[in-house]
């Protein structure tokens, strides 16, 4: 288990799972939770518009508790995966985000909203890219069958936030320390609503069902699921009460496996070699794993060395990326100047040269570089990423902040993208559109009222342009228009909660 500190939200609501049992689940606090009949309308439980809001309130706990990747190519390529899938599911409707973990748990979640967690220990542990995908079709299945909304009906009747909150401890509890300050029988508690809210044994065969129709849907083999259950369970037999967290929070038994191969049976076969991509992502993630650099520096050179290995271009990644970590920059330059020679259109090898570039005082470069990668591979949104951070490094903020503007554009809501954006406008000394960008950050992340006041800030200064002003005045509008819509339910439960007690 990962050792990471709840923040005091989380860990106020777990110590206040006591109340919120007899409360919002009015069972006695000794008890396990009480959940609602699983055969209840979703729908009738949660509007989609109302899901979605509390996906950003959950995922805000998230942020909160977890440390979420921030590289583009890491995100382009799990967001890719999901999404193949997402179009390979008939059942799949709305927006689905997919994020990753930067965290050696072995285990994936799906949250409220179409919100999937895959950790960086689940990508390391699967062997195959069908592996990683099967548990990733297994998670949407659980969104599209709406099995967290139809088990909390009566979660639903508190307000958003501490619904979220309540849904964050549930799904992340079993995955944090138990030296957290969080008192033994909230802990308990969390844990028992954690199984019976997400893990139930029939949403759990369904999933798998789905799942493996995805997978086939996508071409991918639908047996990885059974054999990647397979192999989990027997390496948890090998480390006893240190069982990877899927297992925890996915209960595997020998029937569960079986009827995985079954369905799989029903699809046959499909050979599908692993894609570079899934193979770079496991080589960067492995280096990042190791607490220090130079281990990572061995591990490569060991690997390589002995020719244990999958694929040789991903390892020579990998160990180009220790290198870099290490302050080895001449020996990392030598490695991905090889590996764009044999790969040239390479999106992680050129961001990896042009980066290599900037920390060598050569931002001039690697602004030309990516310039050209850029105009050839438009839609690679990492590399335009890279390209306005080489445009900081070159003096050039304004040009950075046309090009972070139009990949935000493509990608509203990344938190990530508004903060560079954020950067570049303090660099350009443009103080309303610092405040514009914060605000934006912000909002992405959940923080409603502290975004408005950054709108606010940012209207107070004399020198912004009148259609600046106009749109930022706009957004303001509607912001507050959705704090007031926020205001009004909070006051319309708290006067439900009147009545009924």
């Amino acid at each position: 288990m990962i050792t990471t500190r709840l923040p005091t939200r989380i860990r106020k609501l777990l110590l206040a799972a006591g109340v919120i049992a007899t409360t919002g689940l009015a069972v006695p606090t000794t008890q396990a939770f009480d959940l609602p009949d699983m055969g209840s309308s979703a729908d009738a439980v949660m509007s989609t518009g109302a899901e979605q809001k509390l996906g950003k309130a959950f995922m805000r706990s998230v942020r909160e508790s977890l440390k979420i990747v921030d590289d583009p190519t890491l995100i382009n390529y799990i967001e890719n995966l999901g999404q193949s899938l997402v179009a390979a599911d008939p059942e799949a409707t709305g927006n689905f985000t997919f994020f990753l973990i930067d965290e050696p748990v072995v285990n994936a979640f799906a949250g409220p909203g179409g919100y999937i967690g895959v950790y960086a220990g689940l990508v390391l542990a699967a062997e195959t890219e069908s592996e990683l995908a099967a548990v990733m079709a297994h998670e949407i299945a659980h969104v599209t069958q709406r099995h967290l909304m139809r088990s909390i009906e009566e979660q639903s009747k508190m307000s958003i936030p501490a619904t979220a909150l309540l849904i964050a401890a549930a799904i992340l509890g079993a995955q944090v320390s138990s030296d957290a300050g969080v008192a033994a029988i909230a802990g308990i508690q969390a844990a028992a609503l954690q199984r019976q809210i997400n893990f139930t044994r029939d949403n759990e065969k369904e999933a798998d069902r789905l799942g493996i129709a995805t997978l086939a849907n996508a071409g991918f083999d639908p047996y990885a699921m059974a054999g990647f259950f397979e192999k989990l369970t027997k390496s948890s037999r090998l480390y006893a009460n240190n069982a990877p967290e899927f297992l925890r929070t996915h209960p595997v038994n020998s029937n569960r496996i079986a009827d995985a191969l079954g369905r799989a049976d029903d699809h046959g076969a499909r050979q599908r070699p692993d894609s570079l991509g899934f193979q770079l992502t496991r080589a960067n993630l492995r280096q990042r794993a190791y607490s220090r650099a130079q281990l990572s520096v061995d591990h490569f050179r060991k690997t390589l060395r002995e020719g244990r290995l999958r694929s040789e271009i991903a390892e020579r990644y990998g160990y180009a990326l220790a290198l870099e970590r290490a302050g080895n920059l001449s020996q990392a330059k030598k490695l991905t100047n090889a590996l764009l020679s044999a790969k040239p259109s390479q999106a992680e090898f050129i961001i990896l040269d042009a980066r290599l570039d900037r920390k060598m005082g050569k931002a001039k470069q690697a602004v030309e570089m990516l310039r050209q990668a850029t105009s050839l591979a438009s839609d690679q949104w990492p590399l335009r990423v890279a390209y306005a951070e080489a445009l900081l490094d070159a003096g050039r903020p304004n040009k950075a902040i046309d090009e972070l503007t139009t990949v935000a554009r493509l990608r509203p809501g990344n938190a990530f993208l508004y903060d560079m954006l954020e950067q570049a406008a303090m660099k350009a000394g443009n103080r309303a559109a610092t405040h514009r960008f914060r605000a934006e950050k912000l909002y992405a992340e959940g923080d409603l009222e502290p975004a408005i006041r950054q709108l606010e800030f940012a209207l107070r200064n004399r020198d912004i342009p009148y259609h600046d002003a106009a749109r930022i005045q706009a957004r303001l509008d509607a912001w507050k228009e959705e704090e007031r819509d926020q205001k009004r339910d909070e006051k319309g439960r708290n006067r439900g909660e009147g009545r009924t007690g």
